[in-house]
């Protein structure tokens, strides 16, 4: 059995690791900018499905055309932006290639954003730090599918400031059914989680909304929040919440101070839940336990 095979090979189970977080950071960059383009589609089309019918244009008319270029998380391959160079396999190869390319593309020289192989870099490691955590087990297994699907939503809320439900929501029903059988924490408490981290959120956001007539923050927190919820259980939710705001008002107050963010901008706060939400799921029961104990002296 594989399992058998790492847990008497601990090197070989942290090549596998790194290599396997090479592999998947590089889709994570395809996923981190294709995706929210797909969705933005949808959207349009689904926006002008929508006018139409309430219009009555076009009753007996076809469907709203759609682009007649197929383009997904696989179709069209990879090119250079700037000359339409398609990056061959060769060209692809994680971290590898950018070295070999110098940081250029091959054809037009233009450079690639170091983003992409910092990210590869960044799922790698994280990779092997779940492994290291958990060892050989199945919590590490999704552990580890947890953390790429954590990476891909903070960049993407980075990016755009939304939390595609795409990927937050088969997060959240996976770690509820996982704990079916308390692979991280007993059913009920993942219940109570899921439930208490949306409505937390919900409540922060409508107190704020009432007295000030804005958006304190989206929709996707509060999902975000409902699958570590989903995972951890409710006793890691005060930790999350915790550690989130006082990095992301730290955070805030840097950018603000350092002129690298204008005051009324809004700040996605997914990136901070999700470090936070990850932290937790390696090390919520130490936090949770020093915090009781700080709080009993």
């Amino acid at each position: 059995m594989l399992i058998n095979l790492f847990e008497q090979n601990t090197a070989l189970l942290y090549i596998t690791a790194i290599l396997l977080g090479l592999i998947v950071g590089s889709f994570l960059n395809v996923v981190i900018y294709r995706l929210p383009i797909i969705l933005k589609s949808q959207w349009k089309t689904e926006c002008e499905a929508f006018l139409a019918e309430e219009n009555n244009i076009g009753s007996n008319e076809s469907e709203p055309e759609i682009a007649s270029t197929t383009f997904n998380l696989n179709t069209p391959r990879s090119r250079c932006p700037k000359c339409g160079h398609m990056i061959t396999a060769l060209e692809n190869i994680p971290v590898i290639s950018y070295l070999f390319l110098r940081g250029k593309c091959a054809k037009c020289k233009t450079p690639i954003p170091l983003r992409y192989p910092a990210i590869e870099i960044f799922t790698a490691l994280l990779t092997v730090v779940c492994v290291w955590h958990f060892g050989a087990t199945i919590e590490a297994f999704f552990a580890v599918l947890l953390t790429w699907g954590l990476i891909a939503l903070a960049f993407i809320d980075l990016d755009h400031q939304y939390l595609p439900d795409s990927i937050t929501l088969p997060l959240l029903w996976l770690g509820l059914l996982l704990n079916l059988n308390h692979t991280y924490i007993d059913i009920e408490s993942a219940v109570i989680g899921a439930a208490g981290g949306y409505m937390i959120l919900w409540s922060v956001y409508m107190v704020f909304k009432k007295l000030t007539g804005k958006e304190g923050m989206g929709f996707g927190d509060f999902k975000l929040l409902a699958l570590f919820g989903a995972w951890l259980g409710w006793q890691a939710l005060p930790a999350i919440i915790l550690l989130s705001s006082m990095v992301g008002a730290i955070t805030g107050i840097l950018l603000i101070v350092v002129n690298r963010h204008q005051r009324g901008v809004p700040i996605p706060f997914g990136p901070f839940l999700a470090a936070a939400g990850w932290i937790a799921l390696l090390w919520g029961h130490e936090i949770n336990t020093a915090y009781l104990q700080w709080i009993s002296i």
